[in-house]
């Protein structure tokens, strides 16, 4: 009601400073009387042209078709797959998540061009090795053939099977090697009890010597099985990491001054080097020390018949990011068809050795994220690169 009022109002001062201006001629004052009428008019229907210009809307941008913004959702699923996955189209392979763009990017797989070849030439689904920074990383190649708008097209996804694997073989040697433990400890305990228990007594009555000398054996025996029962112990009880920024160039210093003086007194030498004095690794410093301490021992032994023994302990920054620390000796090295055997619990290639050490390295590797490896070097000797 308001609003019609203020129309009509405006409407009747605008007729009036018409009338007005019509009839003034040259009357000044008549002139001013109508202007004013024109700016009250204005006044008046100010509120309501302000209103109407606000409210009048916008063009608005029509929204995309349902078929685009579908096509959109699928895509954004389709990059963020856990999956490496492409298309083949004749000869066009065309990448489908990310994973699978960062599997040819630098710092995964060493030889691009050889996985789109794999890729290109894939004549059903299996398993597959690739050759990346890390090492040989096991993968389950799936393949699909596709006939979409007439043409005929193959979808091909890669699914890691490496960490899955490596954690199921660590997982059940970890328990093996717990009930196996168990089992032994519960039996020395008594053997060993009861066999101190007889010594006693054959003390307090005087008796023989030879069943003193049975019993004694019988307790030296035990207490070594124990001692040996104790060393595995380690390969399933590891505690869970604490993870800190870990200053490479310290942790060299210390390792080196910790063996370095024994391989000088060989007639050998052992080097140290980074490839930059800044760089960190995010890791438990005290595990990551236990592990590389066990490697260095590794390389001690199999250099033990060496009249020169060297050490090469190199950290470095890879392709991708990855930190990279390599413990190589110029021994003999391993075997040819050991390579993976000398990582699995109680493998020794070594004669008296009691195959638990690189099975720990490989386990506290693991549990700080990165993974070891066995290089062979064209120089010879053997090298073993922990990654992260």
């Amino acid at each position: 009601m308001a609003e019609k009022l203020r129309l009509v109002t405006a409407a009747l001062a605008w007729l009036a400073a018409g009338a007005l201006g019509h009839a003034a001629g040259e009357s000044a004052r008549v002139w001013v009387g109508a202007v004013l009428l024109a700016l009250l008019g204005l006044w008046l229907a100010r509120p309501l042209m302000r209103r109407t210009v606000v409210a009048s809307p916008q063009p608005a941008e029509p929204p995309p078709p349902v078929d685009e913004q579908r096509l959109a959702l699928l895509q954004a699923q389709m990059e963020h797959l856990p999956v490496a996955a492409w298309v083949l189209a004749g000869e066009r392979l065309q990448a489908l998540s990310s994973r699978a763009r960062r599997l040819v990017a630098p710092g995964a797989v060493r030889d691009a061009g050889a996985l789109r070849h794999l890729l290109g030439h894939a004549s059903g689904s299996g398993p597959v090795v690739l050759d990346t920074e890390r090492g040989s990383e096991r993968w389950q190649l799936l393949r699909q053939a596709l006939a979409l708008d007439g043409q005929d097209q193959t979808l091909l996804v890669l699914v890691p099977l490496e960490q899955a694997l490596e954690s199921e073989s660590l997982a059940a040697w970890q328990q093996l090697v717990r009930v196996l433990t168990h089992e032994i400890m519960n039996s020395l305990t008594p053997i060993k009890s009861l066999s101190q228990t007889a010594q006693t007594l054959l003390d307090e009555s005087g008796a023989g010597d030879e069943l003193r000398s049975a019993l004694d054996a019988i307790a030296r025996r035990a207490e070594s099985l124990s001692g040996f029962v104790t060393t595995y112990r380690r390969v399933g009880q590891s505690p869970a990491p604490v993870m800190a920024p870990v200053d490479l160039r310290a942790l060299f210093a210390r390792l080196q001054q910790a063996v370095g003086p024994a391989w000088q007194a060989r007639g050998g030498e052992a080097r140290f080097e980074l490839a930059s004095p800044t760089l960190r690794l995010q890791a438990d410093e005290g595990q990551l020390e236990q592990a590389l301490l066990a490697l260095l021992s590794n390389a001690e032994q199999a250099t033990a018949n060496q009249a020169v023994p060297r050490l090469w302990v190199q950290g470095r920054q890879t392709r991708g990011g990855r930190l990279q620390i390599s413990v190589r000796d110029n021994g003999p090295g391993v075997p040819a068809g050991l390579e993976r055997q000398i990582f699995i619990p109680f493998f020794s290639a070594r004669e008296g050795g009691q195959g638990i050490g690189l099975t720990v390295v490989r386990q506290l590797a693991y549990g700080m994220g990165g993974r070891v490896r066995h290089v062979r070097p064209l120089e010879g000797g053997a090298a073993f690169v922990l990654s992260f």
